[in-house]
């Protein structure tokens, strides 16, 4: 999400960490530094002299030179200005929507607008679920200007569970109407309502949204914007909020080869927050946009929070208190390493999970993909393995070890390194069993 600039910021704050002694040379190094980073990030030059000119003020006011550890404060004042750029330490965590809410959705075509209505939707379900809830949704669409976006629309809600309405008018404020008509009708919680755009800002887009605005009052509108834009998507924002108005943007693709310009200089340019960001295709590929973590995200200290609602949401809690019980009882098996890989794969790629680990910014793309034949190679070994294999590993004898390499297609070698790595977690286990800590951190 975040990569280019946690490379950048993690690779020019390394040496700053433990430093006793920091001259104006080296901080101005540092500065110097940041602004390069941020400039190739696509950041608007005025937006990060306004950045830079804020670090320098803070450095000057604390005396920085003279501090205990000069290295520390100084990255510590840069957080505290990235985390106000990004929205603050007091900024929303996550949207509040009333029951009954009209949901309006903008963008230009191909922001991920109609994506981004079914991530949402599975969203606000997933939030419903956890509390004991269920949410009935309706989605529809008066995006008549891109062909099959109705269409669209209409599969993807198949796919999240919510209901679909498509109305009998092809102009969109009478079919808009017919929908608003339809959502009141039969009491529906929300309704999303996806809208026309263009692959450019034009005044017909702008006048029919304006129009739909005034007659729905919708009680919240996102903005989706596509982050790959860099600057473009500043200029795009700023054209729909002085046309029709948003209440907050979602930033789409922003797990593709974006360097993360666009939602560094968000806040600061149109004085609105971003709500979420897409990072992926699957209808789960959705984050709160949650500033403190970011913050921490992009000068590479990683974003653990975020990856333990994740577990959370992809691990039930009766399998995580299964597991950790039979790690506290010395039955852990082979059956339950690979459940535990299985989890792995729900949470997403190897790559996505370490951009949340502090320290991982700068692990090559080789080393991920390697990692993620590993775990490839160790669920099919232990598919080709006998369930009294998977319980009693112990009885794998050179013998065995052949018949489950061939079986699973893979070397000996492999075999080995797998049982090798299962041998590792279990001492894991007992060394934080004796140090009396392993409640601590698994419970």
């Amino acid at each position: 999400m975040f990569d280019f600039l946690s490379q950048k910021f993690s690779g020019v704050l390394s040496w700053l960490k433990d430093r006793g002694r920091l001259t104006e040379e080296n901080i101005e190094q540092a500065i110097n530094q940041v602004r390069d980073a941020l400039l190739e990030a696509d950041v608007p030059y005025e937006i990060v002299d306004a950045f830079l000119n804020q670090i320098k003020d803070e450095v000057v006011g604390k005396k920085v030179q003279q501090a205990l550890n000069p290295g520390q404060q100084l990255i510590k004042i840069v957080h505290d200005k990235l985390l106000s750029f990004l929205g603050g330490s007091n900024a929303l965590s996550t949207v509040s929507l009333p029951i009954p809410s009209v949901i309006m959705v903008m963008g230009l075509q191909g922001s991920g607008k109609t994506t981004t209505i079914a991530k949402l939707t599975h969203w606000l379900m997933q939030q419903a679920k956890q509390r004991g809830k269920k949410r009935k949704i309706l989605l529809a669409s008066v995006d008549f200007y891109r062909p099959a976006a109705i269409d669209q629309l209409e599969i993807l809600a198949q796919k999240v569970g919510a209901d679909f309405y498509r109305a009998s008018s092809t102009k969109a404020l009478p079919a808009a109407q017919e929908i608003h008509q339809h959502f009141k009708n039969n009491h529906y919680e929300f309704l999303f309502l996806d809208t026309a755009g263009r692959l450019h800002i034009d005044q017909d887009m702008m006048t029919e949204l304006v129009e739909i605005n005034t007659k729905l009052a919708p009680k919240y509108k996102f903005l989706v914007l596509d982050a790959m834009t860099g600057q473009e998507s500043l200029r795009v924002a700023k054209a729909f909020e002085t046309a029709v108005g948003f209440d907050s943007a979602v930033l789409s693709k922003m797990d593709s080869d974006t360097r993360g310009g666009a939602a560094f200089a968000f806040r600061y340019a149109l004085k609105k927050p971003i709500s979420f960001v897409g990072n992926g295709e699957k209808i789960e590929d959705l984050e709160n946009f949650v500033p403190e973590r970011m913050a921490t995200r992009i000068l590479g200290m990683g974003d653990i929070l975020t990856l333990i609602e994740k577990a959370n949401e992809t691990i039930s809690e009766e399998n995580q208190e299964a597991i950790t019980r039979r790690l506290l009882d010395g039955h852990f098996t082979l059956k339950d390493f690979a459940d535990q890989l299985g989890f792995i794969d729900k949470m997403g790629s190897l790559q996505k999970i370490t951009r949340y680990l502090p320290g991982m910014n700068n692990v090559s793309p080789e080393m991920m993909e390697k990692g993620q034949v590993e775990i490839k190679n160790f669920k099919a070994v232990i598919s080709s393995m006998t369930n009294k294999e998977r319980l009693i590993p112990s009885i794998i004898d050179a013998s065995r070890k052949k018949r489950i390499a061939q079986g699973a297609g893979v070397t000996i070698q492999d075999v080995n390194q797998l049982l090798q790595r299962f041998d590792q977690s279990k001492q894991f286990v007992k060394m934080f069993k004796k140090a009396g800590k392993f409640r601590k951190f698994f419970m």
